[in-house]
Formats: structure tokens, C-alpha cells, sequence
């Protein structure tokens, strides 16, 4: 009697819960422009396509449970479909490629997932340039499983760059290298993906620890590290607190071959959190 009571106990919790995340979930609208843009870096200016003419592309942020709506726009010159890894899309038919001067809009209906996901073009050139984050978050009033950031930071790692940013390991003076700003003792949720195709790769901050909480849209059991290895495709989330004496120090990101090798800076603001 006392299990089925606990069992009973159980199942309400779970269904209450789901009866919350549907009652506030919202619908979010998108619109993507697919196009061929220059792109300078690495001491060339080549043409890639790119959506909304940013490299990488636009972050969708939503939070747990909602509805995304995605509408493509092809202006490119070539046919083109997208993935949304970890999640499904409610399309009618299985064929979603959307031609030159088309436009397609894909439904994503969120269930359980949590944390950090990923979108990306299909086709393996493509997706070397068209992708970007896929952010979830909490519903609102839900805590996270662990300590609660006061921030937090999407990092992707792309043709050997740091959010589209080469650094300063290849000698071109147009590079520009990825910055990013914290505060001593503020606590950050860095969310790191490996959007190279056909790479692992390695990722620190020197002389920070990391905690991961999560990887591919749920949440993981607490681990510390110093370095993250990411296969392809891999997303890893990990709670950063600024501990160390007050400066800047080097984020790399370098590939598993030892072929190619990228930095950013981690940059101290100030010497109290102002949270």
C-alpha cells in the first residue's frame, strides 16, 4: 500500500509538472535569411552563406516547453535544408529542402530537453558556415540543478575560430579575437559547441576550472575539469567562476590533430561581482 501511495504521489508530481510547462509555454517567431556574404578573416576575403548575414548564425533562445517557428528565406543560390539537432519539427512530408529564392518554415514543438542544442545546415559544406545555438532555458521560477549563474555565454567553435573570431595565433592584422568579460567570483554558464565537422576538439581557460552540468540539451551529474574534449557536434555546459588574480587569460581552442589552434581572452572588469 505504501508503494502504490508513493507511486500515486509520483505520478502526480510528474503530471503537475507537465501540466506547468504547457500552461506557460510561449511561441516563438524567427526569420532567417539565407544569403552569400564576404566574409574576411585569416588574410582573405572569401564568399560564404551565412543567415542574417552573421557568422555563425543567429542563436535562438527560448525556454523549456515553448513552440519555435523558423522561417527560411533562400536568397542563396543554392538549395538548402536545415537540422535541429536533439529535437524534432513537425513537418508534413519528408522533404524540406528549400530552393534558390523559396522560403520553407520549420514548427519545433519543445518537450524535455534543457540547456544547449544546436541547429545547422544539412549538407556538410553548408554547415560549415550556416548554424548556431539552440538555447533552453528554464522555465520561468524553475531553478536550475545547480548553483543559479548570474550570466551566461555561448561559445562556438567554427572553422578553426572562436564565434566567427580567428585570434591572434595566425598573423593577419585585419583578425579580430574573441573577448569575453566577467566579473571575480560572478558565476557564468558557458555553453560550448563544436560546430567542426570532422574534428575533436579541445577547449580551456587557463588557469580556471570548469564544472560541467550538462550536454546535448540535459542536464548532467556535476563534474570538474580543467580542459573539455568535444567530439563533432558536441555541445558541453559548464558553470565558470572567475577566481584568479585580476587580468586577462587565454581561451583556446585547439584541434585534437594538433593541426590548427585558435585563442580568445577571458578579460577580469572588476575585483567584486556586482551581482
Amino acid at each position: 500500500m505504501g508503494s502504490e501511495k508513493q507511486g500515486f504521489i509520483w505520478l502526480s508530481g510528474l503530471l503537475f509538472l507537465n501540466i506547468f510547462v504547457l500552461s506557460t509555454a510561449d511561441v516563438h517567431y524567427y526569420e532567417f535569411s539565407l544569403q552569400e556574404s564576404p566574409f574576411t578573416k585569416l588574410c582573405s576575403t572569401k564568399i560564404i552563406l551565412a543567415l542574417n548575414g552573421s557568422f555563425p548564425g543567429p542563436e535562438i533562445r527560448v525556454r523549456r516547453g515553448d513552440t519555435v517557428s523558423v522561417n527560411v528565406h533562400n536568397q542563396a543560390n543554392y538549395a538548402v535544408s536545415l537540422d535541429w539537432e536533439g529535437v524534432e519539427d513537425t513537418i508534413e512530408g519528408s522533404n524540406n529542402t528549400i530552393q534558390p529564392g523559396r522560403n520553407f518554415t520549420y514548427n519545433i514543438e519543445l518537450g524535455d530537453e534543457i540547456g544547449t542544442l544546436r541547429w545547422h545546415a544539412t549538407s556538410a559544406w553548408a554547415a560549415a558556415t550556416v548554424h548556431g545555438a539552440f538555447v533552453i532555458l528554464p522555465v520561468a521560477n524553475e531553478d536550475y540543478p545547480f548553483p543559479a549563474p548570474t550570466s551566461d555565454q555561448t561559445i562556438i567553435l567554427d572553422a578553426y575560430t572562436i564565434n566567427g573570431h580567428p585570434g591572434e595565433t595566425y598573423g593577419c592584422s585585419n583578425d579580430t579575437t574573441f573577448e569575453m568579460q566577467v566579473d571575480y567570483q560572478g558565476l557564468y554558464l558557458v555553453r560550448v559547441i563544436n560546430a567542426v565537422a570532422n574534428e575533436t576538439m579541445l577547449f580551456d581557460i587557463e588557469k580556471h576550472r570548469l564544472t560541467i552540468v550538462g550536454q546535448n540539451g540535459t542536464y548532467t551529474n556535476r563534474s570538474f575539469t580543467s580542459s573539455l574534449t568535444l567530439a563533432p557536434g558536441q555541445v558541453i555546459d559548464v558553470l565558470l567562476c572567475p577566481n584568479q588574480n585580476v587580468g586577462r587569460y587565454y581561451i583556446t581552442a585547439r584541434s585534437s590533430s594538433g593541426r590548427h589552434i585558435t585563442n580568445g581572452i577571458l578579460r577580469y572588469t572588476t575585483t567584486t561581482t556586482s551581482f
